[in-house]
């Protein structure tokens, strides 16, 4: 793969976002692929690389863990299985003890479990040993939630793993990259402020738009069995 990052542009929405993901890397179609999309920006994203790959998708659920006076401004991420990924460093420049930050990681955690019950239910989670995963984002900042996606996939013990993202700064997509066996990003812009500026669309996906996506991916691709 070429090392240079791919060319900056705006994109349409997150459905955009999937189909042109689905095109590079349409080399793993063959793998049959398990695409996991991190709740909820990824889901439609993740949908999209999934019916063009006729393969099973997944929801994976972590949370942003904020700074208490400014929930935008990331101080690390939480996971479902418990798992805390903490940046202690921006922490401290940002004022704050780990003993400070404890109340914010705990109700981050409950969210997670709330999200759990609502998009997977009874549902078991897609098995992902031994196989090739592409885990999905709409775009990333600072990259703690995916850092804490990675952790949760690498845990379960994949063949290969594949991170596809829509939007991602320079510095944090050089740092991933080093994180996961491939990686791809439509877009990464030297001058960064949020993701939402890189899409003409970019509403907030309510939990009920997963739901419907996960209900409708089984019906148009084919479930792999455990």
């Amino acid at each position: 793969m070429n090392d240079d990052p791919p060319r900056t542009d705006v994109l349409e929405d997150r459905r955009e976002a999937g189909r042109r993901l689905g095109e590079m890397l349409r080399r793993y179609r063959a793998e049959r692929p398990v695409v996991l999309g991190i709740a909820r920006g990824g889901v439609p994203v993740a949908y999209e690389i999934a019916r063009r790959f006729d393969a099973p998708l997944d929801v994976l659920i972590v949370r942003k863990v904020g700074a208490p006076k400014n929930s935008e401004y990331g101080l690390g991420a939480v996971a479902e299985g418990g798992i805390r990924l903490l940046d202690e460093q921006r922490i401290r420049e940002a004022g704050y003890s780990l003993a400070e930050l404890e109340p914010y990681v705990a109700a981050e955690l409950q969210q997670v479990e709330r999200q759990l019950r609502v998009f997977r239910g009874s549902r078991p989670r897609v098995p992902v040993q031994d196989r090739t995963v592409i885990l999905v984002d709409d775009g990333v900042a600072t990259g703690g939630t995916v850092r804490a996606a990675i952790q949760v996939v690498r845990a379960q013990h994949p063949r290969r793993l594949v991170l596809a993202l829509g939007v991602s700064p320079e510095e944090t997509y050089r740092r991933l990259k080093r994180e996961v066996d491939d990686l791809e990003v439509l877009l990464t812009p030297r001058y960064f402020y949020a993701v939402g500026q890189f899409y003409h669309h970019f509403e907030p996906v309510e939990d009920e738009e997963v739901q419907r996506l996960l209900r409708q991916a089984p019906a148009e691709v084919s479930a792999v069995s455990a």
